[in-house]
């Protein structure tokens, strides 16, 4: 039986597997479906990854390898090209891991802690129900950088993206730097749900226009794309009438949103948050099943892998203290999304796990200035979050220290954006 089973060698995995090492864990197993550690890091060959993490700029290759070498140097094994299938809990509470791949063939791996970091998924036309055929010429913006950065398979030379998030922009410089032709990225929101970094180094930086309350509403084009219908929306986010503009492009990529892959937790019966749509987590990042953590894309879509890294280190901590006995389960706290917050992670606190203070990941539902983010219990206000501007496309990190947690025995910690004060 092994102590700690990772579900997934990209970064959080990696980083889970790495922390629960150094907590004192030896028997530990990393089981990964693609044929190399590092996850979607592999693909992202431009830099900026690593600033908070290593106060350097790095690629996702780099980053990926800086922590593939720390698990090499702690002899952490994996096995890769291997799929898990299932995940259940015996009324011992063993947990098995259900896999299988071509040299071990299927294989149920007893733990007694296991770790999910099985990261997320891109939407599809089909996810979102662009009208029109089914031509080639149509990918996510993830598929696109796959076949471009890793396969080395241009996917097109005239381009139109949909969606303003970190891929999309990211895709729209890489088909430029290799010859295509960016006509415009296409954003439904009165915002992008992009880094004001990528807006400016990957639109800017090369003259490509954003079309903001902007959508695709019709694919032309049997085999393969010929041209895109870019129509603006109401503030509704409806296509408003007579204001469509036929574009003729061969490639559609698109940059429509991400998915937390959790087939796997819901199957094992992890309590999923809605707003998340990722499982529901302590500040160690245990689920409501004692023993199974959760961490990186899997719980919350993030904008940094550095903070999936931190994260994933809090469920390696975890797991460990799990592993070992000592972690402990009554919880104190939960968080609640007051008005203007679109989701909080952890969604529970066991004031007794923390060190000194606990990371509240949150996102606001709209973009504002001469605000602030106030943490309440009851009527009392505990903590406030200040910045210059806050946007729903760039992840808000509320630290509340342990010390004014424990003046209260429990409740409910609420997290409201407000005005801010004269």
């Amino acid at each position: 039986m092994y102590d700690i089973i990772v579900i997934g060698g990209g970064p959080a995995g990696l980083a889970a597997a790495v922390e629960a090492k150094k907590e004192g864990v030896d028997n530990i197993l990393i089981l990964e479906r693609d044929r190399e550690l590092g996850g979607i890091l592999n693909q992202c060959i431009h830099n900026g990854f690593g600033l908070h993490t290593f106060k350097e700029q790095l690629t996702g290759p780099e980053y990926a390898g800086r922590y593939i070498d720390m698990a090499m140097d702690l002899k952490i094994p994996y096995k890769l090209n291997t799929m898990v299938l299932d995940l259940e809990r015996k009324d011992d509470d063993t947990k098995v891991v259900h896999a299988i791949n071509e040299e071990d063939g299927y294989m149920a791996l007893e733990a007694k802690a296991v770790i999910l970091t099985m990261g997320c998924r891109e939407r599809t036309a089909g996810a979102i129900g662009i009208p029109g055929f089914r031509p080639a010429g149509v990918f996510t913006a993830g598929t696109a950088q796959r076949f471009i950065n890793m396969e080395g398979y241009m996917t097109g030379k005239e381009v139109v993206i949909l969606g303003s998030g970190d891929i999309g922009l990211i895709m729209a410089r890489r088909m430029t730097l290799e010859g295509a032709h960016v006509k415009c990225v296409c954003e439904i929101m009165p915002y992008s749900n992009g880094l004001t970094r990528n807006i400016v180094q990957c639109l800017d930086d090369f003259n490509i226009p954003l079309k903001l309350s902007h959508t695709i509403t019709f694919i032309h084009g049997k085999d393969r794309v010929e041209a895109v219908d870019v129509t603006q929306v109401d503030e509704n986010l409806k296509p408003i009438p007579g204001t469509t503009e036929t574009i003729p492009c061969d490639t559609l990529l698109l940059s429509v949103g991400l998915i937390p892959e959790n087939e796997i937790s819901r199957g094992a019966g992890v309590e999923i948050d809605r707003r998340t749509q990722g499982p529901a987590i302590s500040e160690l990042c245990e689920t409501n099943l004692p023993g199974v953590f959760a961490a990186g894309n899997v719980v919350h879509v993030h904008d940094l892998v550095d903070f999936v890294s931190q994260e994933a280190a809090l469920a390696g901590k975890g797991a460990a203290r799990y592993v070992k006995g000592h972690l402990e389960e009554d919880i104190n706290f939960t968080t609640v999304n007051g008005d203007g917050i679109g989701n909080v992670v952890p969604e529970k606190i066991t004031v007794a796990n923390l060190d000194d203070s606990v990371n509240c990941y949150m996102r606001v539902r709209k973009v504002s200035t001469d605000t602030v983010i106030n943490c309440y219990i009851g009527d009392e206000k505990i903590a406030t979050k200040k910045a210059r501007k806050f946007v729903p496309a760039e992840m808000v990190n509320f630290k509340i220290k342990k010390s004014d947690l424990e003046k209260y025995h429990d409740g409910e910690l609420k997290f409201v954006v407000e005005p801010k004060e004269a």
